[in-house]
Protein backbone atom coordinates (compact mmCIF):
# COMPACT_ATOMS: atom_id res chain seq x y z
CA UNK A 1 0.00 0.00 0.00
CA UNK A 2 1.37 3.14 -1.02
CA UNK A 3 1.02 5.95 1.43
CA UNK A 4 1.46 9.13 -0.38
CA UNK A 5 0.31 12.29 1.60
CA UNK A 6 -2.86 12.01 -0.90
CA UNK A 7 -3.52 8.81 0.49
CA UNK A 8 -2.49 10.11 4.55
CA UNK A 9 -5.11 12.62 4.15
CA UNK A 10 -8.01 10.59 3.45
CA UNK A 11 -7.32 8.54 6.65
CA UNK A 12 -6.61 11.24 8.64
CA UNK A 13 -10.73 11.62 7.00
CA UNK A 14 -11.78 8.82 8.74
CA UNK A 15 -9.94 9.14 11.93
CA UNK A 16 -11.72 12.47 12.80
CA UNK A 17 -15.67 10.83 12.35
CA UNK A 18 -15.10 9.11 16.04
CA UNK A 19 -13.95 12.34 17.56
CA UNK A 20 -16.69 14.93 15.60
CA UNK A 21 -19.60 12.00 16.23
CA UNK A 22 -18.06 12.55 19.86
CA UNK A 23 -18.28 15.94 19.78
CA UNK A 24 -21.63 16.44 18.32
CA UNK A 25 -23.81 14.75 20.44
CA UNK A 26 -21.62 15.44 23.34
CA UNK A 27 -23.11 19.36 22.26
CA UNK A 28 -19.63 20.77 21.55
CA UNK A 29 -21.53 21.96 18.35
CA UNK A 30 -18.58 24.69 17.40
CA UNK A 31 -15.74 21.78 18.02
CA UNK A 32 -18.05 18.94 15.55
CA UNK A 33 -17.99 22.10 13.24
CA UNK A 34 -13.97 22.93 13.22
CA UNK A 35 -13.54 19.04 13.22
CA UNK A 36 -15.88 18.43 10.18
CA UNK A 37 -14.64 21.27 8.72
CA UNK A 38 -11.23 19.97 8.73
CA UNK A 39 -12.33 16.37 7.83
CA UNK A 40 -14.03 18.49 4.43
CA UNK A 41 -10.83 20.24 3.41
CA UNK A 42 -9.10 16.86 3.70
CA UNK A 43 -11.68 15.41 0.73
CA UNK A 44 -10.50 18.66 -1.26
CA UNK A 45 -6.34 18.46 -0.81
CA UNK A 46 -6.37 14.81 -1.04
CA UNK A 47 -7.68 14.63 -4.41
CA UNK A 48 -6.21 17.99 -5.21
CA UNK A 49 -2.53 16.31 -4.62
CA UNK A 50 -3.38 13.02 -6.13
CA UNK A 51 -4.32 14.71 -9.36
CA UNK A 52 -1.39 17.38 -9.62
CA UNK A 53 1.76 15.26 -8.29
CA UNK A 54 -0.23 11.66 -10.12
CA UNK A 55 -0.44 10.17 -7.07
CA UNK A 56 -3.63 8.38 -7.82
CA UNK A 57 -3.51 4.43 -6.63
CA UNK A 58 -5.92 1.97 -6.26
CA UNK A 59 -6.06 2.74 -2.09
CA UNK A 60 -7.07 6.61 -2.84
CA UNK A 61 -9.69 5.27 -5.56
CA UNK A 62 -11.37 3.14 -3.28
CA UNK A 63 -10.88 4.69 0.22
CA UNK A 64 -11.25 7.96 -0.82
CA UNK A 65 -15.20 7.89 -1.07
CA UNK A 66 -15.86 5.79 1.26
CA UNK A 67 -14.66 7.98 3.84
CA UNK A 68 -16.40 10.71 2.11
CA UNK A 69 -19.51 8.48 2.67
CA UNK A 70 -18.64 8.13 6.33
CA UNK A 71 -18.47 10.98 7.12
CA UNK A 72 -21.04 12.51 5.82
CA UNK A 73 -23.47 9.13 6.90
CA UNK A 74 -21.94 10.30 10.71
CA UNK A 75 -23.13 13.67 10.38
CA UNK A 76 -26.70 12.88 8.94
CA UNK A 77 -27.47 9.72 11.44
CA UNK A 78 -26.69 12.22 14.51
CA UNK A 79 -28.82 14.63 13.39
CA UNK A 80 -31.13 12.31 13.35
CA UNK A 81 -30.53 11.18 16.39
CA UNK A 82 -30.67 15.19 17.93
CA UNK A 83 -33.74 15.92 15.96
CA UNK A 84 -32.31 18.15 13.39
CA UNK A 85 -33.04 16.05 10.17
CA UNK A 86 -35.85 13.59 8.95
CA UNK A 87 -35.12 10.52 8.42
CA UNK A 88 -36.70 10.17 5.31
CA UNK A 89 -33.91 12.41 4.22
CA UNK A 90 -31.13 10.25 5.51
CA UNK A 91 -32.98 7.35 3.64
CA UNK A 92 -32.88 8.64 0.27
CA UNK A 93 -28.94 9.80 0.82
CA UNK A 94 -28.26 6.13 1.96
CA UNK A 95 -30.18 4.87 -0.73
CA UNK A 96 -28.27 6.73 -3.42
CA UNK A 97 -24.69 6.00 -1.88
CA UNK A 98 -25.61 2.08 -1.79
CA UNK A 99 -26.95 2.04 -5.42
CA UNK A 100 -23.62 3.42 -6.43
CA UNK A 101 -21.73 1.91 -4.64
CA UNK A 102 -23.07 -1.66 -6.15
CA UNK A 103 -22.87 -0.04 -9.74
CA UNK A 104 -19.14 0.45 -8.49
CA UNK A 105 -18.44 -2.70 -7.24
CA UNK A 106 -19.86 -4.43 -10.49
CA UNK A 107 -17.93 -1.87 -12.76
CA UNK A 108 -14.80 -3.06 -11.12
CA UNK A 109 -15.49 -6.39 -11.56
CA UNK A 110 -15.53 -5.88 -15.57
CA UNK A 111 -12.93 -3.60 -15.36
CA UNK A 112 -14.59 -0.63 -15.90
CA UNK A 113 -13.73 2.78 -14.08
CA UNK A 114 -16.58 4.91 -13.41
CA UNK A 115 -15.41 8.72 -12.39
CA UNK A 116 -17.04 10.78 -10.25
CA UNK A 117 -19.60 13.57 -12.75
CA UNK A 118 -19.89 16.88 -11.88
CA UNK A 119 -23.33 16.11 -10.46
CA UNK A 120 -22.26 13.61 -7.76
CA UNK A 121 -19.58 16.44 -6.75
CA UNK A 122 -22.30 19.09 -6.59
CA UNK A 123 -24.13 16.83 -4.32
CA UNK A 124 -20.88 16.01 -2.32
CA UNK A 125 -20.31 19.56 -1.84
CA UNK A 126 -24.14 20.26 -1.01
CA UNK A 127 -24.28 17.89 1.46
CA UNK A 128 -20.83 19.43 3.39
CA UNK A 129 -22.69 22.47 3.03
CA UNK A 130 -25.54 21.19 4.50
CA UNK A 131 -24.11 19.44 7.53
CA UNK A 132 -21.48 22.51 8.46
CA UNK A 133 -25.04 24.78 8.18
CA UNK A 134 -26.64 22.44 10.46
CA UNK A 135 -23.92 22.47 12.94
CA UNK A 136 -23.87 25.70 13.20
CA UNK A 137 -27.86 25.77 13.80
CA UNK A 138 -27.14 23.24 16.74
CA UNK A 139 -24.40 26.15 17.78
CA UNK A 140 -26.20 28.41 21.30
CA UNK A 141 -25.48 31.80 19.68
CA UNK A 142 -26.30 30.89 16.03
CA UNK A 143 -26.64 33.68 13.73
CA UNK A 144 -28.26 31.09 10.98
CA UNK A 145 -32.04 30.83 12.68
CA UNK A 146 -33.07 31.55 9.11
CA UNK A 147 -34.96 28.61 6.60
CA UNK A 148 -30.87 28.32 5.20
CA UNK A 149 -30.71 24.72 7.10
CA UNK A 150 -34.05 23.37 5.35
CA UNK A 151 -32.98 25.01 1.75
CA UNK A 152 -30.22 23.69 1.97
CA UNK A 153 -31.28 19.71 3.13
CA UNK A 154 -33.76 20.33 0.17
CA UNK A 155 -30.93 21.04 -2.31
CA UNK A 156 -28.39 18.67 -1.21
CA UNK A 157 -31.81 15.98 -1.52
CA UNK A 158 -32.51 17.34 -5.07
CA UNK A 159 -28.74 16.90 -5.87
CA UNK A 160 -28.79 13.60 -4.43
CA UNK A 161 -31.86 12.14 -6.05
CA UNK A 162 -30.39 13.96 -9.63
CA UNK A 163 -26.80 12.90 -9.23
CA UNK A 164 -28.10 8.87 -8.94
CA UNK A 165 -30.35 9.32 -11.68
CA UNK A 166 -27.45 10.36 -13.61
CA UNK A 167 -24.90 8.38 -12.53
CA UNK A 168 -27.41 4.98 -13.45
CA UNK A 169 -28.59 6.34 -16.41
CA UNK A 170 -24.58 6.79 -17.92
CA UNK A 171 -23.60 3.73 -16.23
CA UNK A 172 -26.58 1.35 -17.07
CA UNK A 173 -24.07 -0.95 -19.52
CA UNK A 174 -22.54 -2.20 -16.50
CA UNK A 175 -26.03 -3.60 -15.87
CA UNK A 176 -26.80 -5.19 -18.93
CA UNK A 177 -24.62 -8.55 -18.67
Amino acid sequence: MNMNIANKLTLLRIILIPFFIFLLLEGYSIWAFVVFSLASLTDFFDGYLARKHNLITNFGKFMDPLADKLLITSALICFVELGQLNSWVVIIILSREFIVSIFRAIAAAEGIVIAASWWGKAKTISQMVMVLVLLLNNYPFSLLHLPVDQILIALATILTIVSGYDYIVKNKQVLKD
